[in-house]
């Protein structure tokens, strides 16, 4: 459920795109010193937005520290420092922790089993920090979990509770705020569950794995019906963004929610037949093989690519 909210990087200027690097550095360098290496490695572009977003509307007094890191060793690279950074990164702990979870208990993956171990003693002290937070966190999966279970073939109720997941999230304070910030959380989960499950669809129907959109891909216009959906949520999300009084490194949020959050729809519109997978803390790019088929002679000069 990572890496849908990210910047489309052809539409942005150079100076805004150093100012989310640094918003990236800075959560990442927050994370790690709270959490470690470990903690580092669950930065996501979804909790950048989020830091952006309330350092936009609440504009803290912040620092910009340069560093070299493990990633980048040769140049100092700038990272923003605020009074969102630590909780950001515990809300990002807290989503990586259960993203861990549900890959456990979905595919019986080792892998997301150990990072979740790993995960267990960060999220407890999140929990400890924000328990309502976290608790709100974990009744909406469990309840996620139940439609799961009872084989709920209805994209909006798994879709709701993931935006009342986000929505909590999205509240820092309880404040004029908190409803548009709660409408914008909600318009992101909404968009982020639509999005995952049009992205996981192909391997679900191969392992025969639950997925809400599988009573409806069969129909003629389900690709249009699915565009529709996802376009109205983020509709839902976006009206409620221009309700806030942003002006600092607004370009960059309207970057994401108009442009980017729709960058891994496009990807699948151009590959269709790609399967995709689960995205785990940050995408990773794959390679795609496919055979080789024999030249004929007249094709003997030409170089034929290995790969997609």
């Amino acid at each position: 459920m990572f890496g849908y909210v990210t910047i489309n990087t052809a539409e942005l200027e150079e100076r805004s795109r150093m100012r989310y690097q640094a918003y990236y550095c800075g959560l990442c360098r927050t994370l790690m010193r709270r959490y470690g290496n470990l903690g580092r490695l669950t930065l996501s572009n979804d909790m950048t937005f989020l830091f952006i977003l309330l350092s936009s509307l609440y504009e803290p007094e912040e620092t910009i520290h340069k560093e070299r890191c493990l990633p980048h060793p040769v140049k100092e690279r700038e990272g923003i420092r605020n009074e969102l950074n630590d909780y950001c990164a515990d809300m990002n702990i807290a989503l990586a922790y259960h993203k861990c979870r549900d890959d456990w208990e979905d595919d019986h993956s080792l892998l997301s089993k150990a990072e979740m171990k790993l995960l267990q003693n960060a999220y407890g002290q999140v929990v400890k920090r924000y328990p309502d937070k976290c608790a709100a966190i974990e009744k909406c999966l469990t309840d996620i979990g139940t439609l799961e279970q009872q084989n709920v073939l209805e994209p909006d109720a798994p879709a709701n509770l993931t935006a009342r997941m986000l929505g909590e999230v999205y509240v820092y304070r309880d404040d004029y705020w908190a409803e548009p910030m709660r409408a914008i959380g909600e318009g992101v989960g909404r968009f982020i569950y639509l999005m995952d499950a049009y992205d996981d669809l192909p391997a679900d129907l191969r392992r025969k794995r639950y997925n809400p959109l599988a009573a409806y891909h069969g129909q003629p216009d389900y690709e249009s019906l699915l565009k529709d959906s996802l376009t109205m949520v983020i509709a839902e999300c976006t009206q409620a963004f221009e309700l806030l009084p942003l002006v600092q490194d607004v370009e960059i949020l309207r970057n994401i929610l108009y442009s980017g959050v729709w960058m891994r729809y496009q990807q699948k519109q151009a590959k269709p037949d790609r399967e995709q997978g689960k995205l785990k803390f940050r995408p990773l790019s794959r390679v795609f093989h496919r055979p080789r088929r024999r030249r004929t002679a007249s094709e003997s000069h030409v170089k034929e690519s290995d790969h997609e």
